[in-house]
């Protein structure tokens, strides 16, 4: 852990931020304080799913030192590794994950007796992985130790981000893929890991860097006025006012191609001027890829205005094959700012008012279904209107259940709220976090359904969609992941009941914000 802490400090004074790091707490003896926990089952009761289970473990424990873990950044080491010294053999089954803001976090890593700072310098012995292979000592510990400074970043709230090109002689992103590479340059086997200006920034006014709680607990407030997002040459550039309470002392803007996971999204950061105006740019852009541009206003209480890769400020683009940016989605956004603002002030009166004068067609009917309040009261069974098609989501289901949260149609349950996936923006659909299921009655009156599906923007998790009809499979999607929307059109002749399913997959739900977009049923009219 003093390792780790002196990293971070070396990182935050290199990019002139002072002496800045880990507020860790020492004994007496000058050791590093740790809490001890038995954990209430045996070893093979724990998996690496097991982290909230082993944190509300830990709770009486911390109860008892005074600790608050709703408050306060804890680290969990997990004693789910095995080292067998003979045979030089490491496996383990620990959960190995973090995730936190400016106000709590917490960081599950795995200990076991050979991880030691000292053992990085070493080329051998030759280990056996159970999960990288034949690999040095050192780099085994390069990977685990990385991995404690990785977490530790996202306990702080930091989203994964990888390094620009002009800032890849300084080695991987620690934020990135710079878990695996933490401590290489020790024994020369590359450039090691960094922190990026854009999370050093982030960090600056965490509390536990910049050892102030003042403000703490205020309801952080920002907005981002005159906002342009335009194209220049192979660069998006963005420039606006931000505005906040409390004051904002930086903006940080992501570039995230979809599909990564975040990982490859590149940085951008600026100093607003004493008027909140501020500019940035980015050049830095996957080819041949739909992307999202989010941007976090910095607040010196440590808010960033979101948490991790979460914020009401994203906007999707499109990158061409030849590298110039498409902001159609940008422009959409834009459009939609002011109705979005409204509801998320609970002022629906204002966003009907503004959807009202919203000019191009797919924003307008993309505001319309936002502000409206009514529900739909028929099922497809005994809808008697005269229309050849109709949005599903303008009919009433039988029942609906989802993995997360509530069902809800034609948004998504958080202050995003826009239907986004794959680069598009939809006008409506279903909100099905994994594991979820919603029945149509049907009545054998349709011929068709078609649409498509995907996982909202933002997400990381992984799908597999199931449409059936009276218990029969009709069509199944392979495994979607972020960036990535698959059409269906399947046949419903004769069918009485829909089912529409989605799986979260063998990794689990986490971030399964499953979408079923723009589903449409069809019948013939003729009489």
């Amino acid at each position: 852990m003093g390792h780790i802490r002196d990293f971070y400090a070396r990182e935050m004074e290199r990019m002139g931020f002072g002496d800045r790091s880990l507020n860790l707490k020492y004994g007496t003896d000058k050791k590093l304080t740790l809490h001890e926990v038995r954990g209430q089952h045996k070893t093979a009761h724990y998996a690496v799913q097991s982290g909230n289970e082993i944190r509300r473990e830990c709770l009486p424990a911390l109860k008892e030192a005074e600790i608050d873990a709703g408050t306060e950044t804890i680290l969990i080491f997990c004693n789910l590794a095995t080292w067998d010294e003979k045979q030089r053999r490491f496996t383990h089954k620990s959960p190995y994950y973090a995730g936190g803001s400016y106000r709590s976090g917490t960081a599950w890593q795995l200990d076991s007796p050979e991880l030691d700072s000292f053992n990085l310098k070493l080329k051998k012995p030759i280990i056996r992985d159970g999960q990288y292979g034949r690999i040095s000592l050192g780099k085994h510990n390069s990977i685990f130790i990385g991995g404690i400074a990785h977490e530790l970043g996202h306990a702080l709230g930091l989203p994964h981000c990888a390094a620009r090109p002009d800032e890849a002689n300084r080695g991987t992103a620690l934020m990135g893929s710079g878990n695996r590479t933490y401590g290489d340059e020790i024994r020369r086997e590359g450039r090691g890991s960094f922190l990026t200006l854009a999370h050093a920034l982030r960090l600056a006014s965490h509390p536990q860097f910049s050892g102030s709680v003042k403000g703490l607990n205020a309801v952080a407030t920002s907005s981002i006025g005159d906002l342009s997002i335009r194209a220049g040459g192979r660069s998006i550039r963005v420039s606006g006012i931000v505005k906040g309470e409390p004051p904002i002392y930086a903006v940080v803007a992501y570039f995230d191609p979809d599909g990564g996971n975040d990982y490859d999204s590149t940085t951008a950061t600026a100093v607003p001027a004493a008027d909140g105006r501020f500019s940035l740019s980015s050049s830095a852009l996957r080819r041949s890829k739909p992307g999202q541009l989010r941007l976090f206003p910095l607040h010196v209480n440590g808010s960033a205005a979101g948490q991790m890769s979460r914020t009401k400020f994203r906007y999707p683009y499109h990158i061409a094959d030849d590298g110039t940016p498409d902001l159609t989605m940008v422009q959409l956004r834009v459009e939609l700012a002011p109705v979005l603002a409204a509801l998320a002030r609970n002022d629906h009166a204002a966003a009907r008012e503004l959807a009202t004068k919203v000019k191009s067609t797919k924003a307008a009917a993309i505001a319309g279904n936002l502000t409206r309040r009514d529900a739909p009261t028929k099922t497809p069974a005994v809808y008697d209107g005269e229309e050849a098609t109709i949005a599903l989501t303008s009919l009433k289901p039988k029942s609906a259940r989802v993995g997360w949260e509530r069902p809800t149609y034609n948004h998504i349950p958080d202050r995003t709220l826009l239907l986004e996936s794959g680069g598009q923006l939809f006008e409506t659909g279903i909100y099905a976090h994994a594991p979820a299921r919603h029945i149509y009655e049907l009545g054998g009156k349709w011929q068709s359904l078609e649409g498509q599906a995907g996982l909202a923007s933002g997400h990381t998790g992984s799908v597999q969609f199931e449409i059936k009809g009276d218990g029969m499979t009709l069509w199944k999607s392979r495994v979607l992941r972020a960036g990535r929307v698959q059409g269906y059109k399947v046949r419903l002749d004769g069918i009485r009941q829909l089912e529409l399913l989605t799986d979260p997959t063998s990794d689990g739900p986490g971030s399964d914000w499953s979408l079923w977009l723009e589903p449409v049923l069809a019948r013939n009219t003729d009489r």
